[in-house]
């Protein structure tokens, strides 16, 4: 059996960030490349995405913080390099959440306030139909 495309959606977030910046920057995806299968987020910063995969509709995958320095970036952000490990925790969330062969669509998106990033990674999946 072939495996199906998944999109998934990685965020970052500054502490002062509310729902509705990482529903500003979701909705940026979705505008861009079309509807989403998962939201991701690094352990530490689940809070929110979960708040929003509930108010969506979406299931979470959480990403160990200790991982996210292993996910290749496009964006390099010296702030997130020095706090994070890693270019952008968007990108590298998303990366890690859709699996060993996924790809990032474009560099993170920022949201109006500025205060949340999101990323689309997209893989294919070998389990048709089956939740992480």
């Amino acid at each position: 059996m072939a495996g199906r495309a998944v999109k998934v959606a990685g965020f970052g977030y500054r502490s002062a960030a509310t729902l509705g910046s990482l529903e500003q920057a979701l909705d940026q995806l979705i505008e861009r490349f079309g509807a989403v299968d998962r939201l991701a987020a690094a352990s530490s910063k689940q809070a929110l995405v979960q708040a929003l995969g509930q108010r969506r509709g979406l299931g979470v995958i959480v990403v160990a913080d200790s991982a996210l320095s292993n996910a290749c970036t496009l964006t390099h952000s010296p702030r997130s390099v020095q706090a994070r490990g890693t270019g952008s925790v968007a990108e590298a969330t998303a990366l890690l959440a859709a699996g060993p062969h996924a790809r990032l669509l474009a560099p993170r998106l920022v949201s109006q306030d500025r205060k949340a990033t999101a990323a689309l990674a997209q893989s294919v999946s070998s389990r048709s139909g089956v939740d992480s």
